[in-house]
Formats: structure tokens, C-alpha cells, sequence
């Protein structure tokens, strides 16, 4: 068993993770349902190890037996890219692997609403993309910044925890620096970013205070920058990066935000109809002089107000993208229904809100 062909099997099947799990055959993820990688036997603790360590250099192997966690990517030419977390469980070291497109999908094919693909052509400010793990952040993220490398006259930077997609300067001179392996961090990466006369900062992963200050200075001083947090939707984004902040910060972060934020798109995948694969729903939020004053002040749970009746602007409540991918038979209703927000708000926008009657002739 090699692991080249694990991987060939599962990205062929259409996969999105491969999970290497001790006392199981290799697993998958399908259509967001783990599964069995078809025509390979379980794992024992030693094959699993072996797998792995095949796909690791000398300091990879190094830096995980010392901390038991590492994070890395790699590539198989003519496959794809993978991003991969090893650790150690009671029974010895396993494996999830992402596998990341070798293609960079274009707005058409990932659905991106024109709100959403003009944030490519902003000269400055924060722009969010939230969502949990496994909702194709880091693939919207990679769009748009294809999209300004193509157009843009300029330097796109990105700092990243691993690198997942990989672009080619166009237009623009493009720079990707990984975590642990071209940078120590991703405050020291940003710290010297602004030395580096970026026009673009992609900003991985909004893990702590001092990253997310960094990165609202950057947007501050001219910089577009693009980040991404783990948090359900716009408010809560808007709430989680306050709330990092010490409260005697708080009523300065406000203000800052209230500037610099332009835009959060909250996106969740959801299994299509027809089986082939997932489509995003995504939540949008625009910066608009009325949310500007509402982050000001402090008074965030208006904004979902603020988007349902922001539709001029391009504002999209999660429950309205939901209702209108129901509505085009791109996904069920019982699946959407799972993710609204408000039940009977998504009924009423998916035309569900009269049930059938069981005695209708």
C-alpha cells in the first residue's frame, strides 16, 4: 500500500479530506459524508506511520516527534495539492490530508455573487471570509486573489499556515510565505510586511490579538487586506474580533473597525440535490455608513437587520442565500432547513411557507 495511490483514488472519487486512521482502511471524505477509500486494507499503527513519515522531510519528522502536532503541505505532480495535519492519538500517528485544487476556480464555477467579486478591485481596507472548517474560505479567498493578480499592477502578499493554492505573478508580483517554513509566525510575517511595499495582504488565519491588530493596521495604512476567522456569520465576526481585544481597547477597535471593515462573507457547504459534490451559501455583509455607526456603537446584533434590508448594496442574509439555492433546485430543502437561521423566514423566502395539505385532492 502506498500512499500515492490512496490519495489517486480518493481525489479521483471526488474527496475533499482523506483521514489515515490506525485499525480502519483509509478514509474520505465524499459530498461531506466520510466513507471508505475503495480497495485498500486497515490500517495497522506501523503501516499508518510509515504513510505518513513517506511524505515528510527530515525536519518535518523532526519538528513533529518533538511538538506531536504539525501542520504542512505538499504535492503531487499531475494531482494535486495536499494540506495536511499529522498527530498522535492513544493508538500512534495518524493523518488528515485537505486536497486543494491545482486549479484556482474562477467566480462562475464557485457561484460568487458580483458583491463578493467586486471586493477584488477595492484600493484599500479589511475584507473577512468566515465560516467553520471545511466551508471553502480558503477557496474563495483564492479567487479573488487570482482575480487581482490578473488585474492589478502591483504586489500581493499572503502569509499562510500552510500554503494551499499556488499562484503565478500575472500582472502582479505575488509573494506566499508559510508559516514555520519561510516565517516564523504570522505577527512576525505581518510585522515586516508593511516594509514590503504590499499593495494586497492575505492574511491566512486571524488567530490572536496582536494578528488581528496587525492586520487592521495594515488595513489602516492604505493596505487591502483579506483574513479569515472561524465565526458563524457577519455580526459574530464583527463581535469575535472586539471581543480579543482587553475591554478598555474595545471602544478604540470599534472605531478602527468601523473605518477599515468593507465587507464579511460567512459562507457553509451544502450537499447538492443531485449528489455531485457541494455549493456554497454564503451570508454577505457590506460596509455602509448606517453598519459603520452600529459598529461604533456598539450595537452589532442590529446588523442582521442591517443586511436584511441591505439588498441594494449586495447584503445577502444566510436564510436568503439558503432559500434561494432551494428555490433553484440546487440543494433540499431539508438541508437547508438544517442551516437557516430562522426556520420560518426560510420557509416564506423558499415559497415552503404553505405546506401541502395531506387531504388535498
Amino acid at each position: 500500500m502506498e500512499l500515492v495511490e490512496i490519495l489517486k483514488t480518493a481525489v479521483q472519487s471526488g474527496a475533499s479530506d482523506i483521514h489515515l486512521v490506525i485499525g480502519k482502511p483509509p478514509m474520505m471524505r465524499l459530498n461531506g459524508e466520510i466513507t471508505e477509500v475503495p480497495g485498500f486494507k486497515t490500517l495497522t499503527a506501523d503501516e499508518s506511520k510509515r504513510l505518513i513519515y513517506s511524505i515528510l522531510y527530515e525536519e518535518q519528522r523532526a519538528k513533529f516527534e518533538e511538538n506531536w502536532e504539525l501542520d504542512c503541505s505538499f504535492a503531487i505532480t499531475g494531482l494535486s495539492r495536499f494540506r495536511v495535519n499529522v498527530l498522535v492519538q492513544k493508538n500512534g500517528v495518524e493523518a488528515v490530508m485537505r486536497v486543494i485544487s491545482s486549479k484556482i476556480p474562477t467566480p462562475e464555477q464557485l457561484r460568487l455573487p458580483p458583491a463578493v467579486v467586486k471586493f477584488a478591485d477595492l484600493p484599500r481596507g479589511l475584507v473577512l471570509v468566515t465560516g467553520p472548517t471545511g466551508s471553502g474560505k480558503s477557496t474563495t479567498l483564492a479567487c479573488l486573489m487570482e482575480l487581482i493578480n490578473q488585474k492589478m499592477t502591483g504586489h500581493i502578499l499572503t502569509v499562510e499556515d500552510p500554503i494551499e493554492f499556488t499562484y503565478e505573478s500575472k500582472k502582479a508580483i505575488f509573494r506566499q510565505r508559510e508559516v514555520g517554513q519561510n516565517t516564523k509566525s504570522f505577527n512576525a510575517a505581518l510585522k515586516s510586511a508593511l516594509r514590503q511595499d504590499p499593495d494586497v495582504i492575505l492574511v491566512g488565519e486571524m488567530r490572536d490579538l496582536e494578528t488581528i491588530q496587525l492586520a487592521i493596521t495594515a488595513a489602516e495604512t492604505g493596505h487591502l487586506c483579506f483574513g479569515t476567522l472561524h465565526t458563524q456569520d457577519a455580526p459574530s465576526t464583527i463581535d469575535r474580533i472586539i471581543d480579543v481585544f482587553p475591554p478598555h481597547q474595545q471602544a478604540q477597535i470599534r472605531v478602527q473597525l468601523a473605518v477599515v471593515l468593507q465587507g464579511v462573507v460567512s459562507q457553509i457547504l451544502v450537499p447538492r440535490r443531485d449528489g455531485e459534490g457541494r455549493v456554497a451559501a454564503r451570508e454577505i455583509l457590506i460596509m455602509t455608513p448606517a453598519v459603520s455607526n452600529l459598529i461604533r456603537e456598539g450595537k452589532t446584533h442590529m446588523i442582521y437587520g442591517a443586511i436584511d434590508t441591505g439588498a441594494k448594496f449586495g447584503m445577502v442574509p444566510m436564510d436568503k442565500a439558503l432559500a434561494d439555492l432551494t428555490r433553484q433546485g440546487l440543494i433540499a430543502a431539508e438541508e437547508a432547513l438544517l442551516r437557516a437561521h430562522n426556520v420560518e423566514t426560510f420557509r416564506a423566502l423558499a415559497g415552503l411557507a404553505q405546506r401541502p395539505s395531506a387531504t388535498a385532492a
